[in-house]
């Protein structure tokens, strides 16, 4: 028996019942653990879908541009429907170098009331998007509220399939949005529905600079 062997020994006849469950119930997840991450041995560019009526879609998006940021590589987001209002994201990425971002909308459907023009702002939007996605040097894509886009048919499937399928091998692509169509989810290998289980708002509270803007 070797001496860490009998180590490991001592040390487990001190543990009570319960911390012997744990480290055996531990000891088994982290075998399983371990052969998952061994097994995964492909490397390529993600499309992720966060969807779903909760909230943080806009925001773990913009996480992955900081994480993105901190490897030294680049990343372009373009936001959808909203208007040009600053937001605490944009006031801080967009100061980042390496970061290239667009508002490609003029506001909220229900404030513009004027469909020739969100539309015409979301073509202008997706031209440049469609840039981003055929960039190499760019290593991640948000596409912000694109759902949307596909919802009130200000773009087709058939334009924006084809380009994220023919971006860069190792470009990531991160599309938001409420209702993600099922050929986007189809398409995606990581998809996040957030579930709306409560939210200040309907109780009366304005959104919150740091929090919801």
């Amino acid at each position: 028996m070797s001496e860490a062997s009998s180590e490991t020994e001592t040390d487990t006849a001190t543990l009570s019942e319960e911390e012997r469950r744990h480290k055996a119930r531990t000891a088994k997840h982290k075998k399983v653990v371990d052969a998952r991450i061994a097994a995964a041995r492909i490397d390529k560019g993600l499309v992720l879908v966060l969807t779903g009526n909760g909230k943080g879609k806009s925001s773990s998006a913009f996480g992955m541009v900081a994480r993105t940021l901190g490897y030294g590589r680049k990343a372009a987001v373009f936001q959808f429907i909203k208007g040009k209002e600053d937001v605490g994201e944009r006031a801080f990425l967009s100061r980042q170098d390496g970061v290239t971002w667009e508002n490609c909308g003029e506001g909220f459907t229900w404030e513009t009331q004027n469909r020739a023009r969100d539309i015409a702002a979301a073509r202008a939007g997706w031209e440049k998007a469609r840039a981003a996605l055929a960039d190499p040097d760019i290593s991640l894509v948000v596409l912000d509220e694109l759902t949307y886009l596909v919802t009130y048919r200000y773009l087709e499937l058939d334009e924006i399939l084809p380009a994220i399928r023919a971006r860069p091998p190792m470009q990531h692509v991160v599309i938001t949005g409420r209702a993600a169509h099922e050929e986007l989810v189809e398409l995606a290998d990581t998809v996040s529905a957030i579930r709306d289980e409560k939210h200040a708002f309907r109780a009366g509270v304005r959104a919150q600079v740091g929090i919801d803007l």
